[in-house]
């Protein structure tokens, strides 16, 4: 009787962890527009740390790349050009490239190739990552957060008209 009861409870136990699993849209996203951006804490190339809950009041990028992503490569300038040298003066606006696991040499010499002047972040182990989508989805991805620190818009891949949806709605954000 005590192994069915041991049994029960073990049974009991895989069920409800499986319920917490979070479940990931088609792009590999784990969060969702219109939720709360989950907290974390990154440290820069430059070597000061970030925490996002305490940029609320601004409007906030984040670029989730690496330095073996081509597609990544390919968007870089395109963020560069139309949205840090654009707004990167703006006092409510922040944009962080978060490279994934990866060491700081490497990071900072892919900031240098790619000619982007805007802050990278460190996420050894992708647990950043892990915060916003599963951890073998692809990693070119922009996460946009309004004031108030909800997700207002996710990106997967670069595709151009998407990206410039994503320019307008950074401009809307900041108008207000």
């Amino acid at each position: 009787m005590k192994q069915v009861k041991i049994m029960i409870l073990c049974l009991f136990a895989l069920v409800s962890m499986a319920g917490m699993a979070q479940e990931a849209d088609d792009t590999g996203y784990i969060v969702k527009v219109g939720e709360m951006a989950p907290d974390f804490t990154v440290k820069l190339t430059d070597g000061k740390s970030v925490t996002l809950s305490e940029l609320r009041g601004k409007v906030v990028m984040l670029q989730f790349t690496a330095s073996w992503c081509g597609v990544c490569r390919k968007e870089m300038p395109f963020i560069e050009k139309d949205i840090w040298l654009k707004n990167k003066s703006n006092p409510d606006f922040m944009l962080i490239g978060i490279d994934r696991d990866e060491p700081l040499d490497k990071v900072i010499a892919f900031g240098k190739s790619t000619g982007v002047t805007y802050p990278l972040g460190l996420d050894p182990g992708a647990d950043i990552f892990a915060k916003y989508a599963l951890r073998k989805a692809g990693i070119t991805r922009n996460v946009l957060i309004d004031r108030d620190g909800r997700i207002v818009f996710l990106t997967r891949l670069y595709n151009p008209e998407e990206f410039s949806g994503l320019v307008a709605k950074i401009d809307q954000l900041l108008a207000k």
